[in-house]
């Protein structure tokens, strides 16, 4: 996964990596380019202003809080300076205010605060406004910015507000002042969608993946950027609809929502627990300070290798490139992992109880041990080494066309079932031994190649939903099975075995014994393709193709 830039921090996050359908974002960076510039500086009537610009530089420059991409794209602009202005004190972002004031003494003498921060906010905080050319707005001015601002934001454009207030000799300031501000204007900021932000949410599409936006932005923002990337925007909640919302109604809107604007962080993780209790396995991807709550309430944490190193924390996977691209060939490679993981519990809980069981029932039949302890330790060697190349092993294209969990109902039927053929066959060949009147030594060694030579052979059968054959292990796989069988045929020949408690075996029943394997190897097919008719794998079995994409990777 690492080589796929994916860093995982915790092992037993690979599962719901892998297993989530609903994959929850925000938009800076991950949907969007995440390259911000400013886009205008106007005032409440919609006229470009320079005094806008000139304030917000100050506000970006002398904040003294996390940096973010809005401020390092102000602080970018030409023509401003710090160089005659002199910092007093700082009223620090919160997200209940959602402002952040600096108190500074211009060149002229005067001390003023200066307010930068989500609109409605700043404009909450205003009683009065400034044109462009320094005078007073007219009465009517907040409708006209409410107007301004509604406009901006359907074309995509994320808004901030900027306010001042003169106060007089003070040298602190505190959220109370914060009051009776003069509206400055609005700073408009642009992030366009990523260019593969579509063909992303395509793919996780195809891999069972639901994606919601949240965000902080204004409704008509997240609209535009939802209608480009290819989003539903039917249904927009606001973190104003949210407070209205009893939980069991969060619930239900939350599954049928794709876009959640203006929301604060507390309300971001009522939004994943809401999509939890619902029943959806939920991953949240976010790499600021206000994602912290979220992440730890997802079932699968997601950041990136920029993110504040609160939320990193609180990461269960490290992206080492914010981009939905990256995170849908770690879904797949995480549920690659998950699948491989799932076919060696099949396979060995099966074995084990299939032999416990025909181990069990040799003892009845026979006067002697059906098996030695070493004998035993040697199959479990020998078995143990095909087992080991499952995690290299290729998946079918509907493996991971959706996501997959732990079912030990499933894993309990499965091994019932695959025990019970092995069983069959063991007693198959018990009876043939016994038939034959062979010696204990042969009996054991009979038995001992066929107990190895048919659990390769179910390996192969239930390692894949489709025929066997039309399903290519990958090389390691393949090369251990057959290199595993031959050394277990060729054992009872070789000198010095004898101390192991092997004999050779003649022609005609290490023959029968093929056939038996053969036998077990047709009747696991018809017995897998039963059973997964019954308790779905992972699709019908019918190869998957994701458009312009190869369907499955190695």
């Amino acid at each position: 996964m690492a080589a796929r830039q994916v860093v995982v921090r915790r092992l037993v996050a690979i599962e719901n990596f892998g297993g989530m359908d609903i994959l929850c974002t925000d938009k800076t960076g991950t949907l969007t380019e995440g390259r911000v510039r400013v886009h205008a500086a106007i005032d409440a009537e919609g006229r470009p202003s320079p005094e806008v610009l000139r304030l917000a530089f100050l506000n970006a420059s002398l904040q003294s809080g996390f940096d973010n991409p809005i401020d390092a794209a102000i602080r970018a602009e030409p023509g401003f300076t710090t160089k005659d202005v002199r910092k007093f004190d700082e009223v620090p972002y919160d997200f209940s205010r959602r402002r952040l004031s600096v108190l500074i003494e211009q060149a002229d003498g005067r001390r003023v605060l200066v307010t930068k921060g989500a609109f409605h906010e700043v404009l909450a905080a205003c009683s009065a406004s400034m044109t462009a050319d320094g005078t007073m707005a007219s009465e009517n001015w907040r409708d006209s910015a409410i107007l301004q601002i509604d406009e901006v934001s359907e074309q995509g454009l994320r808004c901030l507000g900027v306010a001042s207030r003169d106060l007089g000799g003070r040298a602190a300031a505190t959220p109370a002042d914060e009051r009776d501000m003069t509206f400055a204007g609005i700073i408009a900021l642009a992030d366009p969608p990523k260019a593969d932000a579509g063909a992303a949410l395509e793919t996780l599409h195809w891999l069972g993946i639901r994606v919601k936006m949240i965000t902080g932005d204004h409704r008509a923002v997240a609209a535009n950027v939802a209608g480009r990337v290819g989003l539903s925007k039917r249904r927009i909640v606001t973190g104003s609809d949210l407070d209205r919302l009893t939980e069991h109604a969060l619930q239900r809107r939350a599954r049928t929502t794709d876009v959640f604007a203006e929301v604060d962080p507390n309300q971001k993780e009522r939004i994943i627990l809401a999509l939890k209790r619902g029943g959806a396995s939920v991953g949240y991807l976010g790499d600021g300070i206000n994602d912290a709550a979220a992440l730890h309430a997802a079932d699968v944490g997601i950041s990136v290798d920029t993110a504040v190193d609160a939320t990193r924390r609180a990461a269960d996977i490290v992206l080492l490139r914010k981009d939905l691209c990256v995170l849908a060939e770690g879904v797949e490679e995480g549920r690659r992992a998950f699948a491989n993981t799932l076919k060696y519990v099949f396979v060995t809980t099966s074995a084990n109880f299939g032999n416990m069981f025909s181990m069990a029932g040799a003892s009845l039949a026979t006067a002697f041990l059906p098996m030695l302890p070493k004998q035993i330790l040697l199959l479990n060697l020998l078995s143990d080494v095909p087992a080991l190349a499952i995690a290299t092993d290729r998946l079918d294209a509907e493996l991971v066309a959706r996501p997959r969990r732990w079912d030990v109902g499933f894993i309990r039927a499965f091994m019932i079932t695959f025990g019970l053929v092995s069983s069959f066959f063991d007693f198959l060949t018990f009876g043939l031994l016994l038939l034959l009147a062979v010696p204990a030594a042969q009996f054991r060694t009979a038995w001992f190649v066929e107990s190895v030579l048919t659990e390769i052979g179910v390996l192969l059968v239930i390692r894949t939903g489709r025929v066997f054959f039309r399903s290519a292990p990958s090389r390691p796989l393949l090369f251990a099975s057959l290199g595993a069988a031959a050394i277990t045929v060729a054992l009872p020949f070789v000198p010095g075995t004898e101390v192991l408690g092997f004999a050779p075996l003649s022609p005609a029943l290490l023959g029968a014994i093929m056939g038996i394997t053969a036998l077990l190897v047709a009747a696991s097919e018809s017995a897998k393709r039963v059973f997964f008719a019954r308790h779905p794998l992972g699709g019908s079995g019918a190869p998957v193709r994701l458009p312009g994409r190869r369907a499955a990777r190695s």
